[in-house]
């Protein structure tokens, strides 16, 4: 019940936040890209989750067919938002875990992964501020 209460007051304050910077519009473009996102990673979609992250940091680190390969190594079996914040800078982030199947063993396991968000105004888009997750943190 507490969880739930600090969730709601979480996502309140991010409301709030948004709010500020853009309104209405904004909150509902941030809301479409994170479902946008999220349905390509759990589809497998990769390169169209690609698609989603800031093109600053695509720039910066470009993915190369061997990554695209490796992430092919894998299947999604979950992916849950669990939960969501404001950063300092007043940008949204959420907490992702994602259950991750290595196609070759079947081996199944979990990995958090935090999605932060930059609201570009000149496009009127939101980013995914760092890349894909990296599915094999900690394997």
């Amino acid at each position: 019940m507490m969880r739930r209460v600090m969730i709601a007051l979480t996502a309140a304050g991010l409301a709030l936040a948004l709010a500020g910077c853009g309104g209405g519009q904004q909150k509902n473009a941030l809301l479409a890209a994170q479902n946008a996102y999220g349905s390509a990673m759990r589809w497998g979609e990769y390169e169209s989750a690609w698609q989603r992250v800031d093109p600053e940091y695509r720039e910066q680190h470009p993915m190369t067919d061997l990554d695209l390969e490796r992430y092919g190594q894998v299947q999604i079996s979950g992916y849950r938002d669990l939960d969501e914040t404001v950063l300092p800078d007043g940008s949204p982030a959420r907490l992702i875990e994602i259950g991750v199947i290595n196609r070759h063993t079947q081996a199944e396991r979990t990995v958090r992964y935090r999605e932060e968000w930059r609201w570009d105004a000149e496009k009127k888009t939101w980013w995914v501020r760092k890349g894909l997750p990296d599915l094999w943190a900690g394997g």
